[in-house]
Order: structure tokens, then C-alpha cells, then sequence
């Protein structure tokens, strides 16, 4: 049987909506400010998948932010150097459920929005503090700690990751110049 043409739209929508905006994300991964380790870069992803997440529904954002991050943190640690292959997977870790997160709040207010960005951006944050601070206790994926310090003082340092909470400010001024747009294309 056929499907309506309004369906096949909408799947059409869709599929474009995740390979854009996954596009977008691995582009803003990979333009980075490379930072001293123990830590890796700063990247302008943030503000892209905190809009897109406010603007589409949960699946089609963590879609997006999952393939995008991946590509390009692997491209990042391919051609960029100086990162753990482990890099690409976390990420997945991180930042999926941050789109998740995002999106539970895109209908509840721009107040539960905002908190909801802040709450994800935690969540990432200790999402990399805990599965470094194993990955530096037990030497995982080569990490390594030097002597003088130890595995809890070097996974600290991804506490840094809290400086995506300047991207809110960013994402919320993505989402009013973006929504109307988005609207037309049947997200609510």
C-alpha cells in the first residue's frame, strides 16, 4: 500500500533535517581550539545541537548529534593527533543524551529549556569525569598518569567542559532566528 505523500514529506524532512544538522555538528567539532593536555579542545558543536535539540524532536536530534560528534571528534583524533581512539565513543556518551535531555524541555518553557541546557551540560561534564577517571585508574586507552599526580586530579580537568554553558546564550539566539523556520517544516 502507498503511502500519503504528507508521510513520505515528513520521513523526506527528516532524514535531510539529521544529515544537515549531523553535517553541521562534524564541522563544528572539528573546528576546534586545541587545549593542553590532559584535555583535548574546545569545540563549537554546543550551540548547534542545544538548538537543533530545542527546535526537533528527541530522536531526530540525538540522531544528528551522534552521527556529527562522531565524525567529527574521529576526524579530529585521525588527522588532528594527540587524542585516544576512545575519543569519538565518548563523544556518543556524552553528548547524546544531552540532546535527550534537551528535547524532553522543548515544549515546557524557555525557563525549563535553559535549565534543561544547563542540566545536560552537566550531565556531559560528568559523563567524561567518571569514564576518564576509570580510564586513568585502570590505564585504559592510553592514558596514562605521571608521576605526582593521580587518576582523580587528572579526570578533574573535565570539569572544564562546564565552559559549554557560554553556548546556551548562543543556542537560545540560534532558536529564535531559526524556529520560524523550522515551523514551516512541521516541527512544533
Amino acid at each position: 500500500m502507498a503511502q500519503p505523500l504528507a508521510a513520505l514529506r515528513s520521513r523526506s524532512v527528516l532524514l535531510a533535517t539529521v544529515v544537515v544538522f549531523a553535517a553541521l555538528i562534524a564541522v563544528g567539532t572539528i573546528l576546534s581550539i586545541p587545549l593542553p593536555p590532559p584535555l583535548y579542545e574546545v569545540t563549537w558543536a554546543p550551540a548547534i545541537y542545544m538548538a537543533l535539540s530545542a527546535m526537533v524532536d528527541p530522536v531526530t536530534s540525538a540522531s544528528a548529534t551522534g552521527i556529527g560528534s562522531f565524525i567529527g571528534e574521529a576526524f579530529n583524533v585521525a588527522y588532528k593527533g594527540g587524542g585516544s581512539p576512545i575519543y569519538p565513543f565518548g563523544m556518543l556518551w556524552a553528548r547524546v543524551p544531552e540532546a535527550f535531555i534537551i528535547g524532553w524541555a522543548r515544549t515546557r518553557g524557555r525557563r525549563t529549556l535553559v535549565l534543561a541546557m544547563v542540566c545536560a551540560t552537566a550531565y556531559e561534564t560528568l559523563a567524561f569525569f567518571f569514564s576518564d577517571w576509570l580510564f586513568y585508574a585502570y590505564g585504559l586507552f592510553q592514558y596514562s598518569v605521571p608521576a605526582g599526580t593521580t587518576p582523580l586530579a587528572l579526570a578533574a580537568y573535565d570539569f572544564g567542559t562546564l565552559a559549554d554553558l557560554v553556548y546556551i546564550p548562543v543556542a537560545l539566539l540560534l532558536i529564535k532566528a531559526a524556529r520560524p523556520a523550522f515551523k514551516r517544516l512541521g516541527f512544533g
